[in-house]
């Protein structure tokens, strides 16, 4: 990460609040357990702190949450009517509100104020499939765009308040596109291109979407995915759709029916300004599905000012952003990270962001560096699953380059540096910021940031006081960037967040505070094993074998077992040149009884080449189950796999795994 840790500017910005006075920072709602763990926070402050130091800075954000947030809110973001509440949140009530009464529009935060004062600086670098043929897009030729697929979409029947899906890939369209249904006060939810027609179809109705905006084609990897016919299979079942915008992101002709219209044709027809909307701070902004655990996707709900903000700030001090910077998130915008880190907090900020369109590996495993070496990017921030399929090709590639340009590195799993579910809407625990030259620990998430109140719990809901202690990880009092609902069904926003420790917001996490007071985030509380009456996270068994060297990638889940009720089956992949894979599978068993305990090591362990991961790096472990549990039957939907064959592979390897066990026994 940089030296810098605010950033001399933000650092007197921030220092500056601390001598702001004025009424309580509390409103009449705030919880009493906000305030005990506030109380606890403020004690671990030293006396000797000083004003803009982050423990004082921290301590602030969470005793005086209104005086904190609001001067930020104020001089940060472009304000048509200011705000006259800063914040009104029950969490007993999942009511999270803040800077009630003000309005704005996030476009023109995004957009207009970049090109009223520098209209060529360059906002979008394109980084294509084919190495070598990026892009560049002024922030004036995006307003441009932006204003044309706006007045685009007023003309096809959108208005404020109405759904608009996005099936694109990366690409400045699909920037354009989301920041277009901002600028009217529509409401967008981009739906990861890589989602199969059904999954389409059930967040387009479940939005009740009026339109979809997609590509012809998509490019990746070297390979076409034929994106229209996908949405034409979808929006068969959708009643709601009334048109489909098409781009061409190839020179492919798709069949075009009733319901489409060619966007670029439409788009030339029309103005390159358009009025924008002034929307309420708790207007919604976007919607964002993600999996729930009763199998029907959660529509996420963030709405304008508060996010923007939380994603604008986070940006800035999490990965120390400098005017100037080239800021490279390799994320796609079908996940939370590429909105607040490829789109909107960049964009806010005036930042020139990255759009990679492409993979880790395409069309080597160099990819990334020589990215970084030619467009000179200053911070990169990839997923962890990226770095894990990297290591597996050693560190060759990465020599090969010059990074010389790279001041931050980031990578944002749970178990890694940055804590940032879908529903936080940015980052929450990171290394960054801190006080200047203060210790990163790899591999550990560290750090609240400003406003984030962390608690422990134990299982009868008790909180977890000290150091060297592990519980579920909750959070006290809210934040600005937080989610606001599921759409269509708050009461299973309160029960999914809200109920299981009253009073606070459960992540759905564990985690561990250490004797220095850092958070290690130990994954989700779901993916939890029953071993013998030990309940044991299967991230926990997945760290422990992560420091082996020859094996760049594990995953582990839980099976039925006769005798202990559950056990742990393990999936590892091993590097080219590993040795003999019977002495690393048994270093591997020693390795996790000596870092966790005898009853956690798996009962089985199994070589494969590689492992089943959708497009955006997500390892699919309910895809290893059933290939365990029931030899690949009854899969499910498979259309989000990167390659399909993969499970062919394993199910061959695990046959030949089970014919050396039966044959030894």
């Amino acid at each position: 990460m940089a030296a810098r840790s605010l950033g001399s500017g933000m650092g007197r910005l921030l220092g500056g609040l601390l001598g702001r006075s004025g009424p309580s920072a509390w409103p009449p709602c705030a919880l009493t357990a906000s305030r005990a763990v506030a109380t606890r926070l403020l004690r671990s402050v030293p006396a000797t702190a000083p004003p803009g130091s982050y423990p004082a800075l921290s301590a602030q954000a969470a005793r005086e949450p209104a005086a904190f947030w609001g001067p930020m809110a104020r001089d940060t973001l472009i304000w048509d009517t200011p705000y006259h509440t800063v914040w009104d949140c029950d969490f007993s009530k999942g009511k999270i509100g803040w800077f009630l009464g003000g309005q704005l529009n996030v476009s023109v935060n995004c957009l207009d104020q970049h090109v009223q004062k520098s209209p060529e600086t360059v906002a979008l670098i394109w980084e294509r499939d084919e190495p070598g043929t990026e892009v560049r897009i002024t922030y004036r030729e995006l307003l441009e765009t932006t204003c044309r697929l706006a007045n685009t979409l007023k003309r096809h029947g959108v208005h404020r308040g109405d759904r608009v899906a996005i099936y694109m890939p990366v690409s400045p369209l699909a920037v354009a596109a989301m920041l277009a249904c901002a600028r009217i006060g529509a409401i967008h939810t981009v739906v990861f291109a890589g989602f199969s027609a059904e999954s389409l179809a059930g967040r387009i109705n479940d939005a009740k979407c009026k339109v979809v905006i997609t590509f012809n084609q998509g490019v990746r990897g070297g390979r076409v995915v034929e994106l229209k016919k996908i949405v034409d299979e979808a929006v068969k079942n959708c009643p709601t759709i009334q048109h489909v915008l098409v781009a061409h992101r190839t020179d492919a002709k798709v069949p075009m029916g009733d319901l489409d219209v060619p966007l670029e044709q439409e788009m030339a027809k029309e103005a390159p300004v358009c009025t924008p909307e002034s929307m309420g701070s708790e207007d919604m902004l976007f919607m964002l599905y993600t999996s729930g655990s009763t199998g029907s996707p959660k529509g996420i709900v963030h709405t304008q000012a508060g996010y923007l903000l939380y994603a604008a700030l986070t940006h800035k001090l999490v990965f120390d952003y400098q005017p100037g910077d080239v800021f490279g998130c390799v994320a796609d915008i079908g996940w939370i990270t590429g909105h607040s880190y490829v789109v909107y907090g960049p964009l806010c900020n005036g930042a020139t962001t990255v759009l990679f369109e492409s993979t880790p590996i395409y069309p080597d495993a160099g990819r990334y560096w020589e990215t970084v070496q030619r467009l000179k990017i200053n911070q990169f921030y990839g997923a962890p699953t990226a770095v894990r399929l990297l290591l597996k090709h050693g560190d060759t590639w990465v020599k090969k380059y010059d990074r010389s340009s790279l001041r931050t590195l980031g990578s944002g799993e749970p178990n890694w540096y940055f804590f940032l579910p879908t529903e936080t809407g940015g980052i929450c625990i990171a290394p960054r910021p801190s006080e200047d030259g203060a210790e990163i620990l790899p591999g550990m998430a560290m750090r609240p940031f400003f406003g984030i109140v962390p608690a422990l719990m134990d299982e009868k809901g008790n909180i977890v006081e000290g150091g060297d202690v592990s519980g579920a990880l909750c959070i006290s009092q809210a934040w600005p960037g937080m989610a606001r609902t599921i759409y269509g069904d708050h009461q299973r926003f309160i029960d999914a967040y809200f109920r299981a420790y009253p009073g606070y917001y459960f992540t759905g996490d564990g985690a561990h505070r250490t004797e220095g007071g850092y958070y290690q985030i130990t994954g989700r509380m779901d993916d939890v094993i029953n071993i013998s009456g030990h309940r044991l996270g299967t991230a926990e068994i997945e760290d422990a074998m992560a420091d082996h060297p020859a094996v760049p990638e594990t995953a582990v889940i839980g099976y039925p077992h006769d005798i202990k009720g559950e056990a742990a089956f393990a999936f590892i992949v091993l590097k080219d040149d590993a040795s003999d894979a019977n002495v690393v599978v048994n270093e591997l068993k020693s390795a996790v009884a000596t870092k966790i305990a005898k009853y956690a090591v798996p009962d089985q362990i199994l070589v494969v080449k590689r492992l089943p991961k959708t497009r955006s790096g997500k390892v699919m472990r309910r895809l290893l189950r059933k290939i365990i549990t029931s030899r690949g039957q009854d899969l499910g939907d498979t259309t989000t796999l990167e390659d399909p064959n993969v499970i062919t592979e394993i199910l061959s390897a695990f046959q030949k795994y089970e014919d050396q066990r039966a044959a030894t026994k």
